[in-house]
């Protein structure tokens, strides 16, 4: 079969269209998909700048999201048949294989029914940004209706959906983005107000907008700088959740606010193996697709490219002025 594979830690060019066997069933409960669309994640081009999450040897396929169609199932699979349209996040990490491939083998457990109203496209587009919202708002984040969030580069992959989970949650949405066009988008997903981005004067945006009282909840989906700048415009008493590792820096005002700080890192039961963790990654997927149908969420693709240009994809997501998501179509 047709897979990228990851030959070196490096640029983009270390990303090479390689013919390698189709994996094959090995367990009793696991299924064979053959893989019509691949979701690109920032995760990915970390991987394959800075090295795996495991200590595996390379060449690997890389990608977590996947959608595609079920073609073969074990003897004890009862979930699945043949035909099934399936999502899921799996994989990619450099242990079990990505999905920057035609094909992927992995259990029953980890997969989920299609949105029937999605394209495969669209569909591999949304579980590891899905999933990553939902645990910065919901689990980490106790996001309540009437509560105001102000969600971090609202125009991305995490920040779009994150909008629109929050907005379903009953909340006032404030979302940061660094240009017009940007906040046009946040607003069509659903965002109350659009903030142009800028460290000094977050406070101040926000501070105005929510009578001097702050965000009830703050998402952090970007780093350290911006963790630091969101401490004063969070409430007393409030939420500040980030996805990424703030680095050193003084949690005074933080402490004297009486912050709850948290951390959403989605990929923690795949790393940790903990397997009833991700049961729950699986369930969020369902209600999502059933919002999905029912017209509630939505995502937005900015470039669909050819599996062969898994090099190019990267370099959009490097310059960090993509919208929304990129997907592989294979």
């Amino acid at each position: 079969m047709k897979a990228i594979m990851m030959t070196a830690i490096g640029n983009p060019g270390v990303l090479e269209l390689h013919d390698i066997d189709e994996p094959e069933i090995s367990t009793a409960t696991q299924v064979k998909v053959k893989l019509k669309a691949a979701g690109v994640n920032p995760v990915d081009t970390k991987i394959r700048r800075n090295g795996l999450l495991y200590d595996n040897p390379l060449p690997v396929v890389l990608g977590c999201d996947g959608a595609g169609e079920i073609v073969e199932t074990g003897s004890a699979v009862s979930r699945f048949k043949p035909g099934d349209k399936v999502w899921f996040c799996h994989g990619g990490l450099g242990r079990e294989q990505g999905n920057y491939a035609e094909y992927t083998v992995l259990d029953q457990r980890w997969v989920g029914l299609m949105p029937q109203t999605c394209s495969f496209v669209e569909a591999a587009a949304l579980p590891l940004v899905l999933i990553t919202a939902w645990g910065g708002l919901y689990d980490r984040g106790g996001l309540q209706a009437g509560q105001t969030v102000l969600i971090h580069a609202g125009a991305g992959g995490v920040g779009h959906v994150a909008i629109q989970l929050a907005k379903l949650k009953g909340a006032r949405v404030l979302a940061t983005v660094r240009s017009g066009q940007k906040a046009e988008f946040v607003e069509a997903m659903g965002a109350d107000e659009a903030i142009l981005y800028t460290q000094d004067g977050l406070a101040d945006a926000v501070n105005e907008l929510t009578g001097c009282k702050g965000a009830d909840l703050v998402f952090d989906t970007v780093g350290a700088e911006v963790f630091k700048a969101s401490i004063p415009a969070t409430a007393h008493f409030g939420r500040l959740v980030t996805l990424l590792d703030p680095g050193a820096l003084s949690l005074a005002e933080a402490r004297m606010r009486n912050l709850l700080i948290g951390f959403e890192l989605m990929l923690t039961p795949m790393l940790r193996d903990l397997p009833e963790a991700r049961d729950k990654h699986v369930e969020i997927l369902k209600q999502c697709a059933q919002w999905l149908d029912k017209g509630l969420l939505k995502t937005h693709i900015s470039k669909q490219l050819p599996l062969a240009e898994a090099a190019k994809a990267h370099e959009l997501i490097e310059t960090g002025h993509s919208t929304g998501k990129i997907v592989l179509v294979i």
